[in-house]
Formats: C-alpha cells, structure tokens, sequence
C-alpha cells in the first residue's frame, strides 16, 4: 500500500492557489518586500514575504472571522482548495475514515497579543499565554477538522521549519495505519509587532535592505533568512482508495520520510541533516543517483549553508545533483515552508521542470553543489528530495516520486 498525494492547496507570497504559486515561482516572482501593517522603519529588518493580496472575507463564512487568526484563516483557505482539487466532499469517504495533521510553529503571536490589549480593556478574560500557545498549536487542525466534518486520527505538530514534514511523514504513517485520507501540511503567520519581534531576537534574520540580495541561500553574500508567512496544505491518501473513489489526479507518491535530531553542541559530531536525507532516500526504497533534484532547507546563513553543502555532497558527489531553493522569493515560512517545497516538488515532477533559487548567483565553488539559478531548468523529474531544519536541532526529510499506478 502507497501513500499518494491527490490534493494540493497554497497560500503564500507570491501566489494565491497551488497553481498560481507554482506559476509566480517559475517566473522568478520575487515576494520580499517591506512589511506593512505596522510601522517598522525603527526594526534592523524591515523585509518578509507578506501576504498582501488575501481577502478572509471571500474565501471564509463571516462567522469564521472572530474565532480565527490570520494563521489559521490560511490554514482553513488552502485546506478547502486541497480537499476541493483532491475532488473530496463530506459524502466523499466516511467521516471516521478521513483525519487531519497538521504543523504549527508561530502560532498564538497574534491571539496573545490580542489577549494582553484585552488587559487594557474593562471586563475583559485574559487568557495566559501558556494557555493561548498551548490552544492555538492546535487549533488549525482543529478548525479544518471540525469545519469539514474529519473525525479520523488527528494531530498537530511543532518542530519550527521541519515541522511541516514532519505532519506529511506523520500523516503517511496515519494512511499507513488504516486511515483512508489525512489532511495535512503546515501554515505559519506571525507579522504583528509581537511576532516580528520575537522572529527578530534569535538574530538570524537579515538585515539587508534590498529585497533582490536580503535572502540568497548558498551565495557568497548570504547573510540570513527572510521571514514568510503562508505554506500548503496537502491530501495524503491510500493509493487503493484514490484509485477507487476515481480521484482526479494523483500528483505522486510520498516514497520515504525520516527525522533527526542534531547532537549536542560542541560534541564535535555531525549535524543531523545528512542522516535524515539518506535515511529517507533508504526509506522510499531508493538510492542517491535515483534523486532527480533536492528542495533544499537554504537557510541563507553561511554556516548553515556550509553544512548543508557538505552534506549533499557526502550524499551525492561533487555537483552530483540539481539543487534549489524556491523559498528566497517568499522568505522562510517555518511550518509551512517544507509543504510548500513540496507542492513545487510534486509540480516539477508533473511538469519536468525545476525552478531556480531567487537571486542567488555567485555559488562558492568549496560548495561543490549544482544549484539552479537564474531560469527554470528543464528535465525529468521522477523523484525529489525535499529537506528542512527546524532550530533547536530538528532535521526532517521527505522523498516523492511520479506514481504508477
């Protein structure tokens, strides 16, 4: 039994719909821009891949507003274009038979902010905010599942970026255990003035002004990340049940999955990127030179960036495989940036081509990678390795490939 993927949905930055996002990738649609919403002109940085162009108002019944934040008004949004392009209605499988998982790694900013001006407010509860982070990490999962009526296995995860694959591993070993269909992916927002502040004090994010050179992952001149917001959610189902529900289409197959943990600092021990990556190669059954490309974590910090290098180096060769980073023209979106890697996965593979890496351009040679840059490069894509790193030491990896039925 395989787990495949039939049903794609995309809010982010540069395109609203998986189709639209694959469309603004593929053009090179650069994203990053100063943020708005606030005044930001006293903060070191000033730039994210902000969603600009999205109304809740038109895509969520009115009485969704006041019970959601932003975060999860994105999560609800790509969750119904999912279940709408994978062809799934209420009547579609059995309730029981159909569960969500999904990744949260910011969320509660906005709810606990809101909840500490409510102490300035006369009458009004105060939530703790051990309470409103503890709800909310939840509450995207909850509200897809209770909004379309999902009352399979269910589970949120937080593991900052590699969060988003670990809820499309998880959501496989769901199917695997006898789940028809699983909602899952990972959504992320976090632009109040809390939020921004909170993604500014690890002191990883850029500082740079123009938004074409703030985010360039393996360039020379990298000097930290971009922050986003949005991701992708996505409908993980048994190959048997698709096939027999007559699904639309099936955009391939999640072959293999692994997680690590790096080891402590300073032990002088490899990080756990390279382990994951060759643990789910190993996974799906498969061997480095069947990896027709690799969605890099690209975190844009020069020793990251050297880490991961070296590591599909050790995997792969010298410039032993094509190597991108879409996510420089929308900045990282923690949980949802591994989901989105892997719808642009899933469409290089559906289209033969791979996408280039935003701005980056001049590759350090010590690198050894073969990173796609400045166009769109055409080729077979039958399998892609998609990797992320969360902070704190969590590495997660997912292999898809084209499914035959």
């Amino acid at each position: 039994m395989s787990t495949v993927i039939t049903g794609i949905g995309a809010v982010t930055p540069n395109g609203l719909g998986a189709e639209e996002f694959w469309k603004a990738t593929l053009a090179g649609h650069n994203a990053v821009k100063e943020l708005t919403g606030f005044d930001v002109s006293k903060y070191a940085s000033r730039l994210a891949g902000q969603i600009t162009d999205y109304d809740a108002k038109a895509h969520l019944p009115s009485r969704l507003l006041p019970q959601t934040d932003v975060s999860t008004r994105y999560a609800l949004t790509a969750a119904a274009w999912a279940l709408e392009n994978a062809g799934v209605t209420e009547e579609t499988l059995p309730d029981y038979d159909m569960g969500t998982v999904t990744s949260n790694a910011l969320g509660g900013f906005e709810f606990t902010h809101q909840e500490f001006n409510k102490l300035w407010s006369k009458g009004s509860e105060f939530v703790s905010v051990y309470e409103s982070f503890a709800w909310f990490y939840a509450v995207n999962t909850g509200q897809i599942s209770i909004r379309h009526k999902l009352r399979g296995p269910s589970a949120a995860l937080v593991g900052e970026q590699a969060g988003g694959l670990d809820a499309i591993g998880h959501a496989r070993r769901t199917v695997r255990r006898g789940t028809k269909l699983v909602v899952s992916g990972g959504v992320d927002a976090a632009f109040d003035p809390w939020g921004w502040a909170s993604q500014l004090a690890g002191g990883l994010v850029s500082t740079v002004a123009d938004p074409e050179a703030a985010y360039l992952p393996f360039d020379e001149r990298a000097a930290g990340y971009v922050p986003g917001e949005g991701g992708a959610i996505l409908i993980a189902e048994d190959s048997a049940s698709a096939l027999e529900r007559g699904a639309p289409q099936i955009y391939g197959e999640i072959a293999g999955y692994a997680s690590t943990f790096d080891p402590k600092p300073e032990s002088g021990r490899e990080p756990g990127l390279r382990r994951a990556a060759e643990l789910a190669i190993e996974d799906a059954g498969l061997v480095p030179a069947d990896i027709d490309v690799v969605f890099a974590d690209a975190s844009g910090l020069p020793d990251k960036d050297r880490e991961e290098a070296a590591a599909l180096r050790a995997i792969f060769g010298v410039r032993g495989v094509a190597v991108t980073a879409p996510k420089a023209l929308t900045g990282r979106m923690y949980a949802g940036g591994g989901p989105a890697d892997l719808v642009a996965a899933l469409l290089s593979i559906r289209d033969g081509v791979v996408p280039a890496s935003g701005h980056s351009s001049r590759i350090p040679e010590e690198y050894g990678i073969d990173l796609v840059v400045g166009e769109p490069r055409t080729k077979p894509v039958g399998a892609a390795l998609v990797l992320a790193r969360g902070r704190w030491g969590f590495n997660s990896a997912v292999v898809v490939t084209r499914h035959s039925n």
